[in-house]
């Protein structure tokens, strides 16, 4: 593998579990030498000993079509539109959460998914996990979120998701300023959905958490201005982007109901006694200022505080842009997080977020934006107990090579893993496809290890064969023992003999995978059926 220089903390990798649906048994212990290139329909490939299997795909059929929502990955219209499942969330109920056939027994184990699909038909599906595919297809996929009279669902983009305990209902972000934020959605039959926009608000929400508490850690996803990315010369490409997004904590009044209302507050990194702020009048000097250089530089350490940007008792429960708050009330901008993690068995103290950054080339050639992380970055936060201060500090420095970092999830109790999102047009620029890679939090030295080297299914290579953008990307990255009680928590210490681990290869087929041990696999090459 070719060495590149990241900053931050990585090792030795070891994950040990088994169970009877999923047998993880072995350590990382290596990497796939290289990303896929840019070229035709390559095949995923995974480290030996693992292989991935089929979980669900495009093509699948719901068991309760509605309008032109009709299968899993797909709609039933003129465009034969891709809805492009995204965050995958695995739980294990106690009992029959039931489903659109009466008596039917719909088992334990489930996964669900928000599809990012605009134009008000954004959905979301659970797949149900204990139903065989090939003898019971139609009662393997259920859609949630069905169309209203209009034709439409109401929602669009959407994003992440998590399973929330203390409230026992499944939380759904949408990544559009625009749109109704947080969606609630009890797990029963037949669900009954609720949002949130004069309560935590609106804005280009992603990944999201809830903590032992019951407050919940919301990072965003939108892009900002762009600027040259060299801004002596005027003619240079304007693919370098002011920071406009930020990670938000919200407490509410009353875990167990949202709808009670609550508090939202913004993460506001200190540099040299000055927060960092936005400017909406220099995009150019926000992109380019020292204090985003020294937040990005290696061994560096910077306070960090909430500050609050709504309260639903003073500010009341109209609609309110979560983002514009963020900038008038002194939040800290970020190049659009994508997903924030809480370190396993840190009592929730410490967690980890990535912003994407720029995803481009050019932007990535200039050294001043490479160490303002043009190529992304993962950041990590602690807090210790009530202490209203708490330490920033840069874990990995993207590079051409390590870039974009989307989804993270953690293997174990200090095993990060982290998918990529270049887009169509990174993956152009370098020939490269995207990569899911495991770090090591542990310690000062890094060891990256490549676990999943993307491919690019048929469908993908024929849409971008005819112009179209189409390449695949790792996203849903999930590792859960499917634990619904409030011990089960993400975040809590990970008991590995019971975890499963999952990934969406959006866009194209649309499909869902799931790692599994390969006893007798060999050469890494991903499972077609």
């Amino acid at each position: 593998m070719t060495r590149h220089r990241l900053f931050g903390w990585a090792g030795a990798l070891t994950v040990a579990a088994s169970t009877t649906l999923l047998a993880i048994r072995v350590e990382i212990d290596d990497s796939v030498p290289a990303a896929n290139a840019r070229v035709g329909a390559p095949a995923n490939v995974v480290i030996d000993d693992y292989k991935l299997t089929h979980v669900a795909r495009g093509s699948d059929p719901l068991e309760n079509p509605s309008g032109v929502i009709t299968t899993f990955g797909y709609l039933n219209d003129a465009s034969h539109t891709r809805t492009e499942a995204d965050e995958n969330t695995y739980l294990v109920f106690d009992h029959n959460p039931g489903g659109p056939t009466a008596g039917f027994d719909y088992g334990r184990h489930f996964l669900y998914q928000g599809h990012e699909n605009g134009g008000g038909l954004a959905y979301v599906t659970r797949i149900n996990l204990d139903v065989d595919p090939v003898t019971d297809p139609h009662h393997r996929i259920t859609l949630l979120t069905p169309v209203d009279q209009s034709g439409k669902t109401g929602f669009s983009s959407i994003d992440g998701s998590t399973w929330d305990p203390f409230s026992r209902t499944l939380l759904f972000t949408q990544e559009s300023g625009s749109t109704k934020g947080v969606i609630q959605i009890t797990p029963g039959w037949p669900a009954s959905i609720r949002t949130f926009e004069g309560i935590i608000g609106t804005g280009g929400f992603e990944g999201i958490h809830p903590d032992d508490e019951g407050n919940l850690l919301i990072v965003e996803d939108a892009g900002g201005v762009g600027v040259n990315v060299d801004p002596s010369n005027p003619s240079s490409p304007k693919t370098a982007k002011q920071p406009n997004s930020f990670v938000y904590k919200f407490i509410p009044y009353d875990p167990t109901d949202l709808s009670a209302g609550g508090q939202l507050y913004a993460l506001q990194v200190w540099i040299d006694g000055s927060a960092i702020v936005f400017h909406s009048a220099d995009p150019v000097g926000d992109t380019f200022s020292s204090q985003q250089r020294l937040l990005h530089m290696p061994g560096t350490s910077w306070p960090v505080r909430w500050v609050l940007v709504h309260d639903t008792v003073t500010d009341g429960t109209a609609s309110f842009s979560a983002n514009g708050m963020a900038k008038a009330r002194g939040g800290s901008p970020f190049k659009r997080p994508e997903n924030a993690q809480f370190l396993p068995g840190s009592n929730f103290n410490t967690f980890f977020f990535d912003p994407t950054g720029d995803t481009d080339a050019d932007a990535g050639a200039q050294p001043a934006l490479a160490e303002r992380g043009t190529w992304g970055s993962i950041f990590r936060v602690d807090f210790h107990g009530h202490n209203p201060v708490g330490t920033i500090s840069i874990v990995v420095l993207g590079d051409a090579a390590h870039a974009s970092f989307d989804n993270l999830t953690f293997a174990d109790a200090h095993t990060l893993l982290a998918a990529e999102d270049r887009g169509d047009a990174l993956h152009e620029q370098l020939n490269l496809m995207d990569s899911i890679w495991a770090f090591d939090v542990r310690g000062p030295h890094l060891n990256p290890r490549r676990l999943v080297a993307l491919g690019r299914d048929s469908e993908a290579a024929a849409v971008v064969a005819a112009g179209g953008e189409g390449d695949n990307e790792p996203t849903g990255l999930h590792v859960s023992d499917g634990d619904a009680s409030i011990h089960g928590l993400i975040g809590t210490p990970v008991e590995t003999n019971r975890t499963r681990w999952f990934f969406t290869q959006q866009h194209g087929m649309n499909q869902v995978w799931e790692f599994v041990f390969a006893e007798r696999h060999h050469g890494g090459q991903n499972e077609q059926r």
